[in-house]
């Protein structure tokens, strides 16, 4: 479904110190973006952000950077942010980072070990052969995300899809991953440290199970 364009969307993300206007200045930079030394995690796609905010407002010692591509997407995801920390007595700017961000360019964003772990969450499957190369977890994104990954990090992958799952373990064990481990049913799986999104709800909602991998960078 195509959004409508909200002209006031950013005015309203400028107006909050956790909204990056010009991402490609911090490559290299993001630890003194942060002002501090922890570990900083990305999430590609982050939609409404509430992946983010819970995990932003939870873990105060990891730096969690967020991005999506429509300003009236990521005007919900800095509303959701901001209501999950004023849970918890915080401001976002303390370990959050939004900004809007063309994942296809991400390696003018980041430079080489700056991302100890990548979430991918219900990202677009594109089916069609001719598209496949869009997909976050191609190999031709891996590849640039390994520009900026840390040894030894890890990509935390979640898919409604079983194509798109089943063919991106092939990307990943192809680019030098290691996938350390993987469910078909993630609900099921017993694994603690899931933070459900919107189109996970959606999914399960409807029937359809959740599948989910980690993938570990070891070259």
């Amino acid at each position: 479904m195509r959004l409508r364009k909200k002209p006031w969307a950013r005015p309203e993300l400028e107006s909050v110190p956790f909204f990056i206007t010009s991402p490609k200045d911090y490559k290299g930079k993001w630890q003194k973006a942060f002002n501090n030394d922890n570990p900083i995690y990305l999430e590609l796609g982050c939609g409404k952000g509430h992946f983010v905010a819970v995990h932003g407002a939870n873990h105060k010692d990891i730096n969690y950077v967020a991005i999506d591509i429509k300003d009236e997407v990521l005007v919900l995801g800095k509303r959701n942010i901001e209501r999950e920390f004023n849970k918890v007595g915080r401001k976002p700017e303390e370990n959050v980072r939004l900004m809007a961000q063309e994942i296809s360019l991400i390696e003018e964003v980041f430079d080489k070990d700056e991302i100890s772990k990548i979430y991918i969450n219900f990202c677009n499957p594109w089916p069609k052969k001719k598209h496949k190369k869009r997909r976050l977890t191609h190999g031709n994104l891996l590849k640039k995300y390994k520009g900026f990954l840390k040894k030894n990090s890890e990509i935390w992958f979640k898919t409604d899809d079983d194509e798109l799952f089943r063919e991106s373990q092939e990307y990943f064990t192809q680019n030098g991953f290691h996938i350390k481990y993987i469910t078909y049913d993630l609900h099921e799986s017993g694994f603690e440290y899931n933070v459900e999104t919107e189109h996970e709800r959606m999914f399960t909602e409807m029937g359809i199970k959740t599948k989910f991998l980690i993938a570990e960078y070891f070259e």
